[in-house]
């Protein structure tokens, strides 16, 4: 069977940095991050940690209550920035939409807190009265995927990915096999994450959590001796997948090829990253792309700036490239995303790509020696021409995802 290929026709994005690329470009080339100190995080007893990355995302004016009635923050937040997208890629009121020759691939680390709090209330109190129609639609794992759909009407299939650091990651690796085998012709792909206090306490319970609270410009710092944990963010981002042909004829813009996906599971340890099987990912999707690792022009890391995290991610890496491949981390400036950041990443990357240029990890300023030698981007922005590059998201439960997309030229 003759594969199809991939590419990538419309991109949005809502980040603590910003909701268009100027604005995140102009703050990623100045070292400028979005980190904030959150002083009503201050309340929670045992929170060690008040920092996050928060965005300034406010409910659509044009969205009515009756469309939003099912949406929690984060199913609204994917549903506008797809709209976003598929303007992007104009498709918004395209009739393919509705023709079943479109689907889902979108993934969030949970559904919206406020439907969790109304069954909270009714556990503690013993009163059902805390809960109305839309409760369990706002709490749902698959929220993102299913608002989206339900807003857009989307008949085809939907595939809804929660695996916490790499749902977005996955959604991407999930709708580029979807549209590669033929089974659908476009995909509507990407995730998003609210912030919440009950995020950075999963956290701080492992002693993960950056605790610079006073010092939010100098944290997170991937990779670096001086790191002292994460900082959570929130976002989303959506990408459009096209069977490359259909975009072609229709005179779609095209940003990227994607052309290589791995994914794969340590069994190993729930929380404890396995550097080998991150290696695995990497070569899967390399294969994939029937591809030589000398080929990649650059890493996007995952980057979470914990010692554990750093050090397999780094050493994985440095096995699949050698020491001279550039790398750096966007969670620097954006915070850990969780269910957004692969998308994030991905977005970011390939926008970097086209105009030439990468941007620094912010904050590394030590290398730890305990990383692997690499190519670590520090200090300044890093002008650069790659025909291809690599983008990686590793999670809780051991699962690892790697991206390869190819620089399109025209």
């Amino acid at each position: 069977m003759l594969m199809k290929r991939v590419v990538i026709t419309g991109m949005a994005a809502i980040t603590p940095l910003g909701d268009n690329w100027a604005c995140v470009a102009e703050k990623l080339k100045s070292q400028t991050t979005g980190i904030q100190k959150m002083p009503d995080w201050s309340k929670y007893k045992g929170l060690n940690t008040q920092l996050a990355a928060p965005t300034n995302f406010v409910r659509p004016e044009h969205y009515s209550r009756k469309q939003i009635r099912g949406m929690g923050r984060v199913a609204m937040l994917a549903t506008y920035v797809t709209e976003r997208a598929l303007q992007d890629a104009g498709l918004l009121a395209d009739p393919i939409l509705k023709s079943g020759r479109v689907g889902i691939a979108y993934g969030s680390s949970s559904g919206s807190f406020d439907g969790l709090i109304d069954f909270t209330k009714m556990l503690l109190n013993c009163d059902k009265g805390s809960l109305d129609a839309t409760s369990y639609i706002r709490m749902m794992g698959h929220t993102c995927p299913v608002n989206i759909g339900l807003h857009f009407g989307i008949t085809g299939r939907i595939i809804p990915t929660s695996s916490a650091c790499t749902s977005s990651s996955q959604a991407l690796g999930y709708a580029y096999e979807t549209i590669k085998h033929g089974i659908q012709t476009i995909m509507i792909a990407g995730g998003s994450d609210e912030l919440s206090p009950s995020q950075p306490a999963i956290f701080d319970t492992l002693f993960a959590t950056s605790q610079r609270n006073d010092e939010p410009h100098l944290t997170p710092r991937p990779f670096d001796k001086n790191r002292d944990g994460l900082v959570i963010g929130e976002g989303g981002a959506s990408l459009i997948l096209e069977e490359r042909d259909y975009a072609l004829s229709r005179g779609a813009p095209i940003y990227a090829e994607v052309v290589g996906f791995g994914t794969n599971s340590d069994g190993l340890h729930i929380t404890k990253p396995d550097c080998q099987s991150m290696q695995t990912a990497m070569k899967l999707a390399l294969q994939d792309a029937d591809l030589a690792a000398k080929a990649i022009g650059y890493v996007s890391a995952h980057g979470t700036a914990t010692e554990l995290g750093d050090i397999a991610e780094s050493h994985a890496t440095g096995a699949v490239f050698g020491h001279n491949i550039p790398i750096s981390a966007m969670k620097s400036y954006t915070g850990h995303t969780l269910g957004a950041c692969g998308a994030i990443e991905a977005w970011a990357a390939i926008q970097m790509m086209n105009e030439g240029w990468f941007h620094p990890t912010a904050n590394l300023d030590t290398i730890d020696p305990l990383c692997a030698e690499l190519d670590y981007i520090t200090a300044a922005t890093r002008l650069l021409e790659c025909e291809y590059l690599m983008s990686n998201n590793f999670a809780f439960g051991g699962i690892n995802t790697s991206l390869i997309f190819k620089r399109c030229l025209s």
